[in-house]
């Protein structure tokens, strides 16, 4: 009688496993997508404090860090899918993309090429990267070389979340293994919200995770 009702048990839990493969596979595949661009509401009673640096790199009138902030914006509203994968254009040109994208295409949108900058930066200071085989249309893809590019040309800012004046909407964070761009949204508290990609089982692009995270490792403004 014990097996009978095994057997059972251990067929319903098979067909449990294999739906979830499928659906795992689906969404790694790029069959699904799940993450929102909808935007959180600014829960803060503010005003929040407003500091931009003066460049204007493309010229068109808008200061730089509020064009990577909606750039990076602009770049999540496409709803890519989450997969990495190797581009001879260097940039992602087909709905998927990573968490260096969105730092990417945030910079882009104000006139830095990101790719052509890292690719620049490592051939300046080759000791600083440790690269063996450089290769421009990857490396600026890869948050270990971005963290050293920023170090190397970013103004270096506070790594203190609480210190909410120092983290300013287009700014640029870094993780162990993760990057993305800070909002110009926050939380009842004022620390914003991080626009980034981390994951296809992401549920929104934009989010409150700056207080969750406890591998901040660099906080960073273009110049």
């Amino acid at each position: 009688m014990k097996q009978r009702k095994v057997i059972p048990v251990l067929a319903a839990a098979a067909i449990i496993l294999i739906f979830i493969g499928i659906v795992i596979a689906a969404i790694y595949g790029g069959g699904i997508q799940i993450t929102s661009a909808k935007r959180p509401a600014d829960k803060y009673p503010g005003p929040a404090p407003v500091i931009l640096c003066e460049g204007d790199v493309d010229g068109d009138g808008i200061k730089d860090q509020t064009d990577i902030l909606e750039g990076a914006l602009a770049y999540v509203q496409t709803c890519p899918k989450y997969k990495s994968k190797y581009y001879s254009s260097g940039y992602p040109d087909d709905g998927y993309g990573v968490c260096t994208d969105v730092v990417a295409f945030g910079l882009k949108s104000a006139g830095f090429d990101l790719q052509a900058l890292v690719d620049q930066d490592i051939k300046t200071h080759p000791q600083d990267y440790a690269i063996d085989t450089p290769d421009a249309n990857i490396d600026f893809r890869r948050v270990r070389n971005l963290s050293v590019f920023f170090e190397n040309n970013g103004i270096s800012l506070t790594l203190d979340i609480h210190q909410i004046e120092e983290w300013q909407g287009g700014d640029i964070v870094i993780f162990e293994n993760h990057i993305g761009i800070v909002s110009d949204r926050r939380n009842e508290e004022g620390i914003p919200y991080v626009i980034h990609h981390n994951s296809p089982f992401q549920l929104n692009y934009e989010e409150d995770i700056l207080e969750e995270r406890e591998d901040i490792t660099g906080h960073y403004r273009m110049e």
